[in-house]
């Protein structure tokens, strides 16, 4: 397994030159300049990526499903059961998921990683199995994992971006599965970002106003007790982080060494795409966001981020639903480069 800093020496800048020739041909298609309006900055961004004007059709795709446990989940932070993540990586498996209904909808291979599920999992073909460790400490009394345990599951993530991109997918998705993560997202967002713990931390799976209260304090705590420092990102990662957060921010960094785009999902893909970009700034070029989840800590991230969501529909599932829902819009976004003509082309007078 290859070194972080061999990772990180791997992702280069967006193509000026591909973005250059990207907008010019949107400029000569037929149809009246900017009316695509963030679709045509979208294609620009894939022809950056690829290096290549138009870029090759984001197809086919993949979305990889990260789970894990978290410690903190001892703190009630939230009325789920701890053995749900291990039920519901059984149903993804199963195929019977909503991530795995909207995968089928857009002809998304799902791809599930057990990196930290507390519970051992019956092995098998639809299983990634890379577990660094069966769940993360509680955050509010110890780092949640090791420096060496962060870096592992970061590179366990890259390894797995790479893999796919070997094996010709074109489009990564990110998808997640952890019971309790919603609060580890929170404290790696206002880590990351500055802001208040109490605006960052939502409802996650449904909490009432006193456990939502309880939670911003749990954040709030573990703040205060790791005192964790943006300008080192992987001990923010250990100190207050998640093992699927890990995992998502190698998967990103693996995926803009190999110049693959990954669509976003939402507050835990957010808060682990901080990390990323704080390891390696260029990251954020292939990074689009496929929607605004309901959790306030998300708009937060994308905020920090500079990305934009292509849908704001009130989800608040995870999984990797919002990514792959955006997914037909990526692709139409570098099919108007492949198929529309240009004014040239077709005869069409300009005005």
């Amino acid at each position: 397994m290859p070194s972080l800093d061999t990772v990180l020496t791997r992702i280069g800048p967006a193509d000026e030159a591909a973005m250059a020739a990207a907008r010019a041909r949107q400029g000569r298609l037929t149809k009246p300049p900017g009316s695509l309006g963030v679709l045509e900055e979208l294609s620009v961004r894939l022809a950056g990526v690829a290096g290549a004007c138009p870029p090759p059709l984001p197809e086919p795709v993949a979305v990889a499903v990260f789970a894990a446990d978290h410690g903190v989940h001892a703190q009630g932070v939230t009325p789920w059961p701890q053995e749900v993540t291990a039920q519901m990586v059984a149903n993804m498996r199963a195929g019977g998921a909503v991530v795995n209904a909207f995968a089928r909808q857009v002809g998304a291979a799902v791809r599930t990683v057990d990196i930290g599920v507390a519970s051992e999992l019956p092995a098998g073909p639809d299983l990634i199995a890379a577990k660094v460790r069966p769940g993360t400490a509680d955050l509010t009394k110890q780092p949640a994992m090791s420096r060496a345990e962060a870096e592992q599951a970061l590179l366990t993530g890259a390894g797995i971006a790479g893999r796919l991109a070997d094996e010709g997918y074109r489009l990564l998705a990110t998808g997640d599965m952890g019971i309790a993560n919603t609060t580890a997202s929170a404290a790696l967002i206002a880590a990351f970002t500055g802001a208040a713990a109490e605006a960052v931390t939502g409802r996650g799976t449904g909490v009432d106003d006193a456990m939502l209260a309880h939670k911003v304090d749990v954040v709030r705590r573990a703040l205060e007790r790791h005192r964790p420092d943006a300008a080192d990102p992987v001990g923010v990662l250990a100190a207050v982080g998640g093992l699927e957060h890990a995992g998502i921010a190698g998967f990103l960094l693996g995926a803009a060494a190999a110049r693959i785009p990954v669509v976003l999902d939402g507050v835990i893909a957010g808060a682990a795409a901080l990390v990323a970009a704080a390891l390696a700034p260029q990251v954020a070029d292939v990074l689009i966001a496929g929607h605004r989840s309901a959790e306030p800590g998300h708009d937060a991230a994308l905020r920090h981020l500079g990305l934009r969501p292509l849908i704001d529909l009130d989800l608040r599932l995870g999984e990797g639903t919002g990514a792959l829902l955006a997914v037909p819009l990526v692709q139409a976004a570098a099919r108007t480069l492949h198929e529309v003509a240009t004014f040239d082309d077709a005869a069409v007078s300009k005005r």
